[in-house]
């Protein structure tokens, strides 16, 4: 569906940081994708640039207080534009978005309207297939312990291993001088489904530290994983929003 075909549609968010945020942290990894607008939610589905990780979104209808869509569309949208313009959100500003022939117009209604357009960009309507990956290892913990053990790993090295069984997850990295490990045992706080068996496979650090910004909109981080095989790491708050990476495993050369 290429932006010829778009009819209309108006959404309104009271609160938008959930929107902010949500846009701030998939455009860390990718710089242009197809914003499918649904009668039912707006979602995100792309690959970065490099073919190595993979954003998932969905932001269902619930989280705006106006949501008039009649058909499902595809927006291509430049990412970091749409950063920019989000970032002049002020704390008690009113979000609408809305279709105008030509592009995409954003109002920011707060002491003062500000209103901001858009070209909506020609991007090929391939939406990028989630692949159906199974997981012998789940984790849900606190995501700020995530992103703390995360950027410990990156003062001493630019991979992790992650090593799991029912009782312990693990991370270690090693840089030319420096060794750095984090243990995080199963607990009231940190739930570990998994075999007896540790399960080990690596990820790149600069990768994980995109992924685990998404720390900023939920308090739970859920990582799945297996020996040599993607990551799958998600934040979601239940029929609000949901976003998940998959990362494709570190391999180190011999």
């Amino acid at each position: 569906m290429q932006a010829e075909t778009i009819k209309s549609f108006r959404i309104t968010l009271a609160e938008p940081k959930l929107f902010k945020d949500s846009i701030q942290v998939v455009s860390e990894l990718i710089s242009e994708a197809n914003l499918r607008v649904k009668p039912q939610s707006i979602e995100l589905v792309a690959m970065d640039p490099a073919n190595v990780s993979m954003v998932i979104l969905r932001l269902y209808s619930s989280i705006f207080t106006e949501y008039m869509v009649g058909q499902e569309m595809a927006l291509g949208i430049n990412l970091g534009n749409l950063k920019q313009i989000l970032r002049r959100i002020g704390a008690n500003d009113i979000l609408t978005m809305e279709f105008e022939e030509g592009g995409l117009l954003i109002t920011l209604k707060g002491t003062s309207t500000r209103t901001f357009k858009f070209p909506i960009i020609d991007i090929e309507d391939k939406e990028a297939k989630i692949p159906d990956l199974k997981f012998p290892v789940k984790i849900t913990m606190p995501s700020s312990h995530m992103a703390e053990a995360v950027e410990d790993i990156a003062v001493v090295a630019e991979s992790t291993s992650f090593t799991a069984d029912r009782k312990m997850f693990s991370m270690k990295g090693s840089g030319d001088l420096s060794d750095a490990s984090i243990e995080i045992p199963a607990d009231e706080s940190t739930k570990i489904t998994a075999t007896d068996n540790k399960v080990t496979s690596r990820y790149s650090i600069e990768y994980l530290k995109k992924l685990i910004s998404g720390s900023k909109l939920s308090d739970t981080v859920t990582i799945e994983f297996n020996k040599d095989y993607p990551l799958r790491m998600e934040f979601k708050d239940e029929g609000k929003f949901e976003m998940a990476f998959i990362l494709a495993p570190r391999v180190e050369n011999d």
